[in-house]
């Protein structure tokens, strides 16, 4: 459920550094790509690896694990939160903080498991940046950044 409220930045920062101490994350070895094939290879082409599917007119897109230097490679985490955890603004909230703090940019890939806390999130970022980024968000989730 999206939440709608009227916070001044500070409260937002508080409310979000809160809500994370709230998250389950979870952080996969190794490295991740985005490979591509075309609509009409799939299902055949879907690797069963893949944490996310996703395409637009003409390929399907799929994150899976990859270590070929050639292609561009991410670390990547998962966010789950609680049912009924106001988790608004969330990942304007975490890109800007990472942006900020590595210089990088991310993605976010979104799913749903209704009986488990409803939306959770796939984040990526340069592989080189793992350990960095990775040490954040066990931080931010033990709850030792605080605001």
């Amino acid at each position: 459920m999206v939440n709608v409220s009227h916070e001044t930045a500070g409260d937002t920062e508080r409310r979000l550094l809160r809500v994370t101490t709230q998250a389950r994350v979870r952080f996969y070895p190794g490295t991740f790509a985005f490979l591509e094939f075309p609509l009409s290879s799939f299902p055949e082409a879907a690797n069963s690896d893949a944490l996310a599917l996703i395409r637009d007119d003409v390929v399907w897109s799929q994150l899976v694990p990859c270590d070929d230097v050639t292609q561009e490679l991410f670390g990547v985490f998962r966010f789950h939160f609680p049912l009924g955890a106001d988790n608004s603004g969330f990942v304007g909230w975490l890109a800007t903080r990472l942006k900020q703090r590595y210089g990088t940019g991310v993605f976010v890939t979104c799913g749903q498991h209704r009986e488990d806390g409803g939306i959770f999130d796939y984040w990526g970022v340069p592989a080189d940046l793992t350990p960095e980024v990775f040490a954040e968000i066990q931080a931010l989730v033990d709850g030792s950044i605080t605001g």
